[in-house]
Formats: structure tokens, sequence, C-alpha cells
């Protein structure tokens, strides 16, 4: 059992707390009982898995699992699992993975999320959630936002982060131009275009374009769309949560395409 924080797979695995050391190491921190489970249900690969000795008599299953699909399996103290992880109570397991060890095609067809440069992991985090519980075919972050695999992305996505095709683009415009191209029909939300977001047909193959949680969408984008909608704000209100905004053009296509 591992007990000491100054033993070398401890600190290399405390260091993956920040951005700059996951770039460096070229892995990500996978926290929690759910995450795990998700993680081994689609089969991904797992680099270093981690746990405590309370977790393992309870998880016995889950942990065979996991070491079938990892590189290294360590048992190890509550000290160093609390050390190890970047929340404030884990539940007792942490794993470490490769970034981008899975390549993800985002499909041009269905409803498809485009994000340029959001910067709240929670966001970003809940709109994987919600688009694949209203069935979303995929999305698109510019290459400007947060990291799809922060920590705080993947737990915010309550394990959808495994199955929702997400994938970042360099170029968002050209990504833009690529689904206009495949035949489908890009919509911006803006404050104050005319269309409200019910009035679009969204049983069109849809690329739906979201901007910064401050600044909104870029004007070169916006200009982009081929529809332009707002979200029906009532006086006093500026904007709406990216995530909600989300998740009301999600479901109103979901409403329609099952009607």
């Amino acid at each position: 059992m591992l007990t000491s924080l100054q033993n070398s797979l401890v600190k290399q695995i405390r260091k993956l707390h920040s951005t700059k050391e996951r770039h460096k190491q070229q892995l990500f921190l996978l926290e929690g009982t759910h995450l795990l489970e998700e993680a081994c249900a689609v089969n991904y690969p797992l680099q270093t898995v981690c746990c405590t000795p309370d977790w393992q008599a309870t998880h016995s299953l889950l942990w065979e699992e996991a070491c079938k699909r990892c590189d290294r399996a360590e048992i190890v103290s509550r000290e160093v699992l609390d050390a190890i992880a970047t929340t404030v109570q884990p539940d007792g397991i942490v794993a470490t993975a490769k970034r981008g060890d899975i390549q993800t095609q985002v499909p041009f067809t269905g409803l498809v999320l485009a994000l340029e440069t959001v910067q709240d992991p929670g966001n970003l985090g809940t709109i994987i959630r919600t688009a694949a519980a209203a069935g979303a075919s995929g999305l698109w972050l510019s290459g400007d936002s947060v990291d799809l695999d922060n920590p705080k992305v993947l737990r915010a996505s309550a394990g959808q982060w495994f199955r929702l095709a997400a994938a970042i683009t360099e170029d968002l415009k050209a990504t833009v131009q690529q689904s206009q191209q495949a035949g489908m029909q890009v919509i911006a939300t803006l404050p104050n275009a005319s269309l409200t977001y019910w009035q679009v047909d969204w049983r069109k193959p849809s690329l739906i374009l979201l901007g910064n949680e401050g600044a909104g969408l870029s004007a070169d984008l916006a200009a982009m769309a081929d529809k332009q909608v707002r979200i029906p704000l009532s006086p006093g209100v500026e904007s709406l949560n990216v995530a909600i905004a989300a998740a009301l053009m999600l479901y109103e296509a979901q409403r329609q395409m099952s009607h």
C-alpha cells in the first residue's frame, strides 16, 4: 500500500491538478466511482488506478474491471487519496488516462453543438450531460475554450463525457463551413435576433452555435449562421447561462422530432 506523499507516483498524479501539467504529461484525472464505472462501461483505456482499502472492499468487481484496463493499479492510504484527488471529499478512487487517446469523430448529422470560447468547466460539463440526455449526436469545442478533459468538466458531465462524441476544433469557422457543406443548418443564438428559437424547424440536421459566457458569439461566426435566434427574456434580464440556453434548444429540437 502506498502511504507516502513523497512517493514518485503520488507526486506525479498530484501535479495533474494543474492544466499545464496535464498538457505536459498528456494525462487527465478521472475521479469517483461513477466516472470509473462509465469509463469501464465503454472500455476506456486507463493509465493508473488508485483506491483506498475501504473502497476496494466495497467495489471489488469494479476494481477488477479497472485493473484489467490500466497499466498500473495501487492501493493507497486515505491520506494519499485525499492528496491526489481534486475534490474536497473524494469517494475513494482516482484514476488517470491518456489525453486524446480516443480520437472522436463528431458526425455532421443530427443535432450538434459548436461552442466558442466557453471558459467555465461546470458549464461545459453540464452542456455535455444535457446534450447526451437530449440525444445530440456530438459537440465541437473551439481550441481556446476550457480543456475538454478538465476534472470539473468530467464531474459536471455526470459520466456522459464518455458517451457523447466531442472534439476540439482549432478552426471553428472551417468546422461550421464543413457542417453547411454536409447539409446542416447553422443556428446562432443572439440576443437581438428577430426569430425565437421555437420558430426554427429543428427536424433538419442542425448545428447550434453558442458563444462565450461573457462576450457571447463573435460577429464573424454569427454572420455565418443560416438562422439567428433569440431566447425571449423578461425586461431587465440580460442573458441566460450558456448551458441553460443549450438545454432549451436541444429540448425544443427533441420535442419537434417526437411529434
